[in-house]
């Protein structure tokens, strides 16, 4: 009884700061970092609180701007449901209860889980594993329910959908979000299957935010996705701001693109078409089609890590590059640390571009595969190097993935065309190689001080 009351007491607080917000955003944002203090009782965010306050006090600090800009393009009760579902549940409720289930099972417990609805998708990207897979796997609805059933009683409030296309199973999706409506949902989506009448069921259920894939401008989106389909982007994005339904970008950058995706030109086109977020993510050469040749040099990676920094300083939009961003994170964040992926067959895999794994969703729980041989490897080894700009142990260590594959017994997750670790590793060894005496370099060059790294979580 004490902690349920202790839990509407802090609901309640959250509901009370938000309206005050409402009332008045820009006067009262200032307040608001008192009111992340008073709910961080055990200081966990006590880092922040400097750069927050000085974000908070400058009404031209473009972060203060940002926020405005989630109140003036934001429907209100979208908002509100967003921000309780994230403040509440997920960074403060389930950041205490994952806190207490780690202690006490002595496991990783994930901030969010990564699904694949179905396998099947409706384009043919160059470069994407999901061709590999075919469209005969799926996740069954009691399937995708119970995951998410498992996961809040753990502390799990954030639930991520890829796929294939995942937005193939929208009835599915609206489901999961009006039946746990105190989870936050996204999807990454090629953006194809947004029309008016699914923007408006989103209005409904308003836990639902959708990372809209794009590579770049026209020419380098359909040279990757298919003819027509940035012009699909571009119109998803001009009913979801016309409904004032919050959504981002997911980019994967590659040798051909990377400019394109790096440049002001796309990121301040981004922020006009209303884009709240962009998520970055590098090509890796996964499944025997995979292309080599389109891996980011170490010139190239190291491009996109100060571009992304600039634009922190600069543009209203939220991003993470999740190959660069280690050292915000103090290294990988896979194999349920902060993260796992569950694929349209029921594999629970340490992360979506690790394929193995030696559990199932369909006969397992998710608490067992946390302590399953695979995942504990990762909980032993992470960070894999102290240098958290090298953090990925396929990208930047690939022996570790080889040995922890190893070790835990863990099995290829392609079905049809199983991939040997080491042939895996072996494509990324190059970049790899190049890449670490930048990230040295680029390390070196960080002022701030810096613990210890390793055997940290």
């Amino acid at each position: 009884m004490a902690f349920n009351m202790k839990q509407y007491v802090e609901k309640m607080g959250v509901k009370a700061a938000l309206s005050y917000l409402d009332s008045d955003p820009e006067k009262n944002i200032p307040q608001a970092v008192n009111w992340v203090k008073l709910f961080d009782r055990k200081g966990v965010y006590s880092a922040a609180y400097p750069e927050l306050e000085k974000i908070a006090s400058d009404p031209e600090n473009v972060w203060f701007k940002f926020i405005k800009s989630l109140y003036s393009d934001i429907d209100p009760d979208v908002r509100k449901k967003l921000f309780t579902n994230f403040i509440l549940n997920s960074a403060i409720t389930g950041f205490n209860m994952r806190a207490e289930n780690e202690a006490k099972y002595d496991c990783n417990v994930p901030w969010a889980i990564l699904m694949d609805p179905t396998s099947a998708c409706n384009l043919h990207c160059k470069g994407c594993w999901a061709a590999d897979y075919g469209n005969s796997m799926h996740l069954e609805r009691e399937t995708l329910d119970r995951i998410i059933t498992e996961g809040k009683e753990l502390g799990t409030y954030t639930y991520l959908f890829s796929g294939g296309e995942p937005l193939t199973r929208k009835e599915d999706i609206l489901y999961l979000c009006g039946k746990h409506d105190d989870c936050l949902f996204l999807a990454f989506t090629n953006a194809t299957l947004i029309d008016r009448p699914f923007a408006e069921e989103m209005l409904k259920v308003k836990n639902f935010v959708p990372a809209l894939s794009v590579e770049g401008f026209e020419e380098e989106t359909d040279f990757r996705r298919g003819s027509g389909t940035y012009r699909a982007v571009e119109n998803a994005m001009k009913i979801l701001r016309e409904k004032k339904l919050p959504f981002g970008i997911s980019c994967c950058y590659t040798s051909k693109n990377v400019y394109s995706i790096g440049s002001e030109e796309f990121f301040d086109h981004m922020i006009e078409m209303g884009a709240k977020f962009a998520w970055l993510f590098t090509y890796i050469p996964i499944g025997e089609k995979a292309v080599k040749d389109l891996m980011v040099s170490a010139e190239q990676r190291e491009f996109m890590y100060r571009q992304i920094r600039s634009f922190r300083r600069t543009k209203p939009i939220f991003t993470i590059d999740f190959w660069n961003d280690g050292e915000y994170v103090k290294g990988c964040i896979a194999g349920g640390r902060r993260y796992l992926h569950i694929n349209a067959n029921g594999d629970i895999e340490p992360c979506a571009f690790i394929h193995y794994s030696d559990s199932n969703i369909k006969s397992k729980s998710l608490l067992d595969a946390y302590r399953s041989p695979l995942f504990m490897q990762y909980r032993s080894r992470q960070p894999f190097c102290d240098n958290f700009l090298r953090p990925c142990p396929l990208l930047d260590q690939p022996d570790s993935l080889v040995s922890m594959v190893d070790k835990s017994g863990a099995r290829s997750t392609y079905i049809e065309k199983p991939e040997d670790v080491r042939k895996l590793t072996s494509k990324c060894r190059e970049r790899s190689e190049e890449w670490a005496p930048v990230a040295d370099r680029l390390w070196s060059e960080r002022s701030w001080t810096r613990g210890a790294a390793v055997g940290q979580r």
